[in-house]
């Protein structure tokens, strides 16, 4: 999402941080550490410059060459913290088992997918919003009727939901499929149904199909569903 500058005043109710941030800064009140504090769930830059009445303005998008470059934040690629602490790999197979039955899944790639994108954490929540097993934003979880993104189930089968259709709409290409899944069906077709060339995303791709053969070839419980 793209805050400039006049945005800030109209976001109050989705994001309250900025709001206080902006007034903070009318005030001159404003240090690196309350910019940290304010921005660290997005990780992204912030950029400032000062008016000619002495007036702090911020974005996380220079929109004018007068705006300077003000707080560095932390690629997004590099954010993976689910993964970085140990989950109980089989805790969901029951549920995996089921929603991928419902959707007419290989078992063995939804739990490929839960894998990357949370590493099993049904809490996790991603610097861009994305939350639950399955890393759902919040407008696809709308979408895929999902209330709930932490609870394990609702996330499992909507995300599973999502994946199908996914599927479906770059016909049966897996790659592509998870490509979109990783950077949007958007950007799959704008790159002429190839997968963009984004490193997180090739890298994603890539990640997911090696879990999703490990888990083929190694779990009795799905392996017994896909001879089936």
């Amino acid at each position: 999402m793209k805050l400039h500058h006049a945005d800030l005043m109209n976001s109050q109710a989705k994001r309250p941080g900025w709001n206080i941030f902006h007034r903070m800064a009318r005030l001159g009140f404003v240090t690196l550490a309350a910019v940290v504090l304010l921005t660290s769930p997005v990780r992204g830059e912030i950029y400032r410059y000062v008016d000619a009445a002495g007036v702090m303005h911020f974005s996380n998008v220079p929109v004018s060459p007068k705006y300077r470059l003000y707080v560095r934040g932390a690629p997004a690629t590099t954010y993976y913290p689910a993964i970085r602490t140990s989950y109980d790999s089989n805790k969901y197979d029951d549920l995996i088992l089921s929603a991928a039955a419902y959707h007419d899944l290989d078992p063995a790639l939804v739990k490929a997918v839960v894998k990357a994108e949370s590493g099993f954490n049904h809490q996790a929540v991603s610097p861009k919003g994305a939350r639950g097993l399955m890393q759902l934003m919040p407008q696809t979880a709308m979408e895929m009727n999902v209330l709930n993104t932490l609870d394990p189930t609702e996330n499992i089968f909507g995300g599973s939901r999502y994946l199908k259709g996914l599927i479906f709409q770059f016909s049966n290409d897996l790659r592509l499929a998870l490509a979109a899944y990783n950077a949007g069906p958007e950007r799959v077709v704008q790159y002429n149904y190839s997968i963009p060339p984004y490193a997180e995303t090739q890298e994603y791709v890539r990640r997911v199909l090696g879990y999703y053969q490990s888990y083929k070839s190694n779990n009795s419980a799905f392996r017994q569903v896909a001879a089936k």
